[in-house]
């Protein structure tokens, strides 16, 4: 299938500096790339607001419409959100469809979620998304036909048909509770069989994948595009140490995420806060790794997770530039996934972390307590283990978290 051909229209109302603004811009052409587009110009304008009815002004809006016509251009894409009045004179004065920065996001999520329930909390982000924008967007859809944006609900005239899309995410609504209780029971054996989890979080395209099937030597989706996971995947891992854990790869964090998107796939993650431990994966070769860092440290608190242990994995380390500076105020780790030495590394520095976060324990068992000793060795840190001939006991040190069950029996002990 031939890329289609894509202008991308941005106003800089200065509450960026430049190098965030050219950051936000470098994303968006990521953004279509990712979707299927090509993006053949950008037209940037420097304005104290945006213009209330055409997003850019009219001196600005006439370079566009030349262009789009000498280029043959089939989709433009705004880097702000747009209201229904803004899309439907833009595209009537343009005569292709108009997309904006949101409504991009929301179509390569709707192309990448492959489970029943991605593609439900899809649609209805699309469909929650589209309902105050119904005005003139059917004219806009049925532009050319299908293409970038139009993947989701489908293209019929939605503004004729409001009491059907209510219906249709009322419908869509109900099946998710049913599936956020699947998932709620699912969380609630977890906890009660006491695993460690673990979740790996960070900026879009960071390496998070790599990571994980490092980790786990399994073969989950690696691309260099955005958004290449989209549904959570969990797996088993085992530490050095006998250390057991879940460990999930979630999905990709970006600036400026459509709120309707958080919402709808609020269950999913859900996931990152249940965690017990986070790996925050960043990509130590993009210029923006800063914003991108307290991208998702700002998600992560919306989501009440920002009191969970991380560990800041900075990926990509053979790519680091001469400049490369790490505070030091927060445990982290440099590493290339695709180096078996660093994999290995990222696993004990894991435990170290996890040593200065929990509670140390030093106990004596009896020889008839293997099972316990076994449930030790699999969900604690066990740094001793040694069997003491004359009484025939073992003499056990290590650490454990707060919550651990294992609190309770040296207690009564």
């Amino acid at each position: 299938m031939t890329a289609e051909n894509v202008l991308v229209i941005a106003v800089n109302q200065n509450e960026k500096s430049e190098r965030q603004f050219q950051s936000s811009l470098d994303e968006l052409i990521s953004l279509c790339k990712t979707a299927g587009g090509q993006v053949q110009h950008v037209i940037t304008q420097n304005r104290g607001r945006i213009h209330p009815a055409t997003y850019i002004g009219e001196g600005k809006l006439q370079e566009v419409s030349r262009v789009v016509e000498a280029s043959e251009i089939e989709l433009v894409v705004a880097n702000n959100e747009l209201s229904a009045g803004q899309v439907r004179n833009l595209a009537d004065t343009l005569d292709v469809r108009v997309l904006d920065r949101s409504q991009l996001i929301l179509d390569i999520f709707a192309m990448r979620a492959q489970t029943k329930e991605g593609k439900l909390q899809v649609e209805l982000a699309q469909l929650e998304y589209l309902l105050p924008r119904l005005h003139g967007q059917g004219a806009n859809l049925s532009r050319l036909g299908g293409g970038i944006g139009t993947r989701g609900p489908g293209e019929t005239k939605l503004e004729t048909d409001r009491r059907h899309i209510e219906r249709r995410i009322y419908d869509i609504k109900r099946r998710l509770q049913l599936v956020v209780k699947q998932r709620e029971q699912y969380r609630k054996r977890r906890r009660s069989n006491d695993v460690f989890q673990i979740a790996i979080v960070g900026y879009t395209n960071a390496g998070k994948s790599t990571i994980f099937n490092r980790l786990t030597r399994s073969s989950s989706l690696e691309e260099d595009q955005l958004f290449a996971t989209l549904d959570p995947l969990t797996r088993r891992i085992q530490f050095p140490s006998g250390l057991k854990s879940l460990i999930t790869d979630t999905v990709g964090f970006i600036q400026d995420l459509p709120t309707s998107l958080i919402a709808a796939f609020k269950s999913t993650l859900e996931e990152v806060a249940e965690a017990d431990f986070l790996l925050h994966v960043v990509d130590v070769s993009d210029p923006d790794l800063v914003q991108q860092q307290e991208t998702v440290r700002k998600l992560l608190q919306e989501l009440d997770a920002g009191h969970i242990p991380a560990l800041t994995v900075y990926n990509k380390s053979d790519q680091l530039g001469d400049d490369f500076f790490i505070a030091n105020q927060f445990p982290n780790i440099q590493m290339n996934a695709f180096d078996e030495e660093d994999v290995q590394a990222l696993f004990l520095k894991i435990e170290e972390v996890l040593k200065d976060e929990w509670d140390l324990f030093d106990v004596v068992l009896d020889s008839s307590e293997g099972d316990l000793l076994y449930q030790l060795q699999s969900s604690a840190l066990v740094v001793k283990k040694e069997l003491v001939e004359d009484t025939n006991q073992f003499h056990v040190q290590g650490y454990v978290r707060e919550n651990h069950p294992f609190h309770r029996f040296v207690e009564e002990k």
